[in-house]
């Protein structure tokens, strides 16, 4: 089992940045995945951004490509998401997750298997 634990959300103005991180603990080894996410009240889950184990690959939604940054230190069980001039539409609680399975799209939810239970992310206009 893996635990993972969202801190670093709050409000911020438009056009400002907030840094996110996750903590994991447990059977960390199983984290090749890792991955962000976020909804909205009324919407469905969606993807933020996913990096691999080792960090060389990352791929993001279009709606933040440019603005945020992804990265994850396994040393520190860690990851981050790293969010510049955000918008409004950034506003959403903000999931970190992860899996073991190297294979299948980093975009569906359904393909992670730990989960954390969020930070509120508020980007005020």
């Amino acid at each position: 089992q893996v635990q993972l634990v969202e801190s670093g959300g709050g409000l911020v103005q438009a056009g400002g940045s907030l840094g996110l991180s996750c903590l994991a603990s447990g059977r960390t080894a199983s984290t090749n995945i890792m991955a962000w996410f976020r909804q909205a009240p009324g919407q469905e889950r969606e993807f933020v951004a996913g990096i691999s184990w080792t960090g060389m690959y990352t791929e993001y939604a279009d709606s933040v490509k440019g603005r945020f940054g992804i990265s994850r230190d396994n040393a520190k069980n860690a990851m981050y998401l790293r969010m510049n001039r955000m918008k409004p539409e950034d506003t959403a609680v903000y999931y970190c997750a992860a899996r073991t399975r190297r294979e299948g799209t980093w975009s569906t939810p359904n393909n992670y298997d730990y989960w954390g239970r969020g930070t509120q992310v508020t980007v005020s206009s």
